[in-house]
């Protein structure tokens, strides 16, 4: 009997040093066991300066970083900022509206284990016409969430030759000249991308040249073209299920295309809303609407990252979508504006070439972050409220039961709505 329970607490000490911790509660897909900055240091960004001492740029070029933000506001960026490794870049720490990281474009090239929440990436019409806003080539274990993607000279979004990657509850929307282009992702595998927000982008929403879930996603006011497959001699395995497409101003009815004999493409439960009347009425999808662009299609699902219970019935993803997508702690006017034309179901919404059409990135007004005396980036007043000594920053750093250390738990609190 005592090697009997020997051995069970053996193997029951074995599993739980193995187990995945997830991001945070709540973090899904195949991006969903990045570490982030977990067991580094905290770095608090203090000004909105594009370089130098206390900037974004400055935070995030080094591993090991959990970044948090005192300052809410505009930063302008004048050229691409790097993304090192095991970075959690925590937006929702910045106070009042929140960040706005504007004028250029991110990228995590070669990165891994990032965690990235509650941030809006900007491009400009003045960055290079082949810049993405943000990029995530040869990375892996990567999770973006609630994040805002805007603006993309040529697509809002590129992720190429990576896997693991992640992302869930983003607003990718208003590419820009020269394409107007939502997302080209080329090659990579194990990739979730669900409750996803795509608006007024031309087309690519995104371009599945990958191994993909695309799950209870909304896809509203495309110009020529929706969702796109591959289209190229390489093979490519697509799960489309219980997505929400609805056509807008500039929309064709070309809600998918581009898909060819080599996208293999599991597809289920999606519907379709073609005749901007401004209500949800659309209709189911059909094997035929995906024969007809060429596709070879898959009787069973090919992907299983998200369980059945979380996947949501396309009018219930809408809802949950239109309440969440992008930095949605405190939607700024930009993000709040598109939303809106999703809400007209049909009547509003456009395609643009410039974000000056639309007004430009407005300032987002100045707020002041809670007091944090030990710099642990945990505020005294909650440091205090859980027994911890606001003057101690060793605390901050303290593992718990839930797996989380005491700075995880209070990030993990502040997007609980």
């Amino acid at each position: 009997m005592k090697k009997i329970l020997l051995l069970f607490s053996l193997v029951f000490s074995y599993c739980l040093l193995n187990a995945q911790q997830l991001a945070f509660p709540g973090a899904d897909g195949y991006g969903k066991y990045a570490t982030g900055g977990r067991g580094g240091i905290v770095y608090h960004v203090s000004n909105l300066n594009d370089s130098g001492v206390g900037s974004f740029r400055d935070a995030v070029s080094q591993p090991k970083r959990t970044v948090v933000f005192d300052v809410s506001g505009v930063i302008k960026i004048q050229s691409k900022v790097t993304v090192a490794s095991y970075i959690t870049i925590a937006g929702q720490t910045a106070p009042g509206d929140g960040i706005v990281i504007y004028g250029n474009g991110i990228s995590l090239a070669g990165a891994n284990d990032v965690i990235v929440r509650y941030m809006r990436f900007r491009g400009s019409v003045e960055m290079g016409k082949g810049v993405c806003t943000l990029a995530a080539d040869y990375a892996h274990d990567i999770i973006f969430d609630h994040v805002s993607v805007e603006w993309g000279r040529w697509d809002n979004l590129h992720i190429k030759e990576s896997d693991k990657i992640t992302l869930q509850y983003c607003l990718i929307g208003e590419g820009i000249n020269p394409q107007m282009f939502g997302a080209l992702l080329e090659n990579p595998t194990h990739l979730t991308i669900h409750h996803c927000l795509w608006v007024d982008n031309q087309s690519r929403n995104p371009k599945a040249k990958a191994s993909i879930e695309i799950i209870n996603n909304v896809i509203y006011n495309w110009g020529s073209n929706g969702l796109v497959g591959g289209h190229s001699a390489a093979n490519h395995f697509q799960d489309i299920i219980n997505n929400y497409f609805i056509a807008g101003p500039n929309s064709t009815n070309t809600f998918i295309g581009m898909f060819t004999a080599t996208d293999h493409v599991y597809q289920k439960g999606n519907m379709v809303d073609l005749n901007k009347n401004g209500k949800l009425d659309g209709r189911m999808g059909t094997e035929e609407d995906f024969a007809k662009t060429t596709a070879t299609l898959i009787k069973d699902v090919q992907y299983s990252s998200l369980s059945t219970s979380e996947i949501e019935q396309p009018a219930e993803a809408f809802k949950n979508v239109l309440a969440q997508a992008g930095a949605s702690l405190h939607r700024d006017a930009i993000d709040l504006r598109l939303i809106d034309y999703v809400k007209s179901l049909g009547k509003e919404g456009q395609v643009i070439k410039s974000e000056a059409e639309v007004g430009g990135q407005k300032a987002i007004k100045a707020a002041k972050a809670p007091k944090d005396t030990d710099g642990d980036g945990i505020p005294d007043s909650w440091e205090k409220k859980h027994q911890l000594n606001p003057g101690d920053a060793k605390d901050g750093s303290g593992m718990t039961a839930t797996g989380y250390s005491r700075l995880e738990e209070y990030l993990n609190e502040l997007t609980i709505r």
